[in-house]
């Protein structure tokens, strides 16, 4: 009865396996796919299918004080960094720029810090951020003209305000994102104040600190140049902005498009080159960002 119960015992035995070899286990990919998988190819296709629609549409307007032709422009863009006047508007922008956006990030640091580690901290920020990140930098700038005049502090002002509240606030939303169990294990460290900010929280709300350095840059950026448009002259000496003024003055429409290109460029540079990188040696290297 026993025996037919109980199952039947079956013989184990190991099979190997030959190595498969009639094809390689490894393929290379087609030459073609490995280049579409660039992101510099890609994104340069887009900017030249931009710029063959936009030198068709200047020949179809044919009106060179309108819109000139992409050719046009490119000459223009061109004959300004020959010469060096392009170069020298750009590193007095960008003099102005850093200035500015380095204040204002050290005092959004500032902000935060203070609301992560207090009560009246927190109160502080979220009345401030509610007054004044609403307010368009631009409508500073006639308070700017009164308070500092006509050079590089006014410009300096707008550019903190432009700065110091969207950046502000991503780093308080990143800090309040920073999971329950890595804050205990920064008290159980002992770690208090600036120290407990810098090594805990910092780098656990990096993504959200970075995203707002990227759009403090946007705004700072954007904000200069419209600022230089109106009083960019500072001791004689205008940026970037001022120079697009200039040519739009003079009726040098190429040259106006040529400091709209360069606005352009040294974006895309700084997001490419620099936020880019920056992402890819920290949140992305340490698997915090897909």
């Amino acid at each position: 009865m026993s025996a037919l119960l109980d199952p039947p015992v079956r013989g184990e035995y190991e099979r190997r396996l030959e190595p498969f070899t009639e094809v390689p286990v490894e393929r290379a990919l087609p030459w073609a796919t490995r280049i579409w998988a660039q992101g510099a190819v890609r994104k340069g296709l887009i900017l030249a299918l931009l710029a063959v629609l936009w030198e068709l549409l200047a020949r179809w307007q044919d009106n060179d004080l309108l819109l000139p032709t992409f050719s046009a422009t490119a000459r223009a863009l061109v004959d300004g960094l020959a010469s060096g006047e392009l170069i020298e508007k750009v590193r007095i922008s960008f003099a102005v720029l850093l200035q500015g956006y380095l204040v204002g990030v050290l005092l959004a640091f500032v902000l935060t810090t203070l609301a992560v580690s207090t009560q009246l901290g927190r109160d502080l920020l979220d009345t401030l951020t509610s007054m004044f990140n609403p307010l368009p930098a631009i409508a500073l700038l006639p308070l700017a003209l009164l308070w500092f005049g006509l050079g590089r502090g006014s410009l300096v002002f707008v550019l903190i305000h432009s700065v110091l509240w969207p950046l502000a606030l991503n780093t308080y939303a990143g800090f309040q994102g920073v999971p329950e169990t890595l804050r205990m294990a920064g008290r159980n460290y002992g770690l208090r104040g600036l120290r407990y900010v810098l090594q805990i929280l910092v780098p656990a709300a990096l993504p959200a600190i970075l995203s707002g350095l990227k759009i403090g840059w946007a705004f700072a950026w954007r904000t200069l140049i419209a600022a230089e448009l109106v009083f960019g002259a500072s001791s004689g000496k205008g940026g970037l902005g001022w120079y697009i003024f200039q040519n739009r003055n003079e009726l040098y429409t190429d040259r106006v498009f040529a400091g709209l290109a360069m606005v352009v460029l040294i974006g895309l540079l700084v997001e490419s080159l620099g936020f880019a990188t920056l992402e890819r040696l920290t949140v992305r290297r340490w698997g915090q960002q897909r």
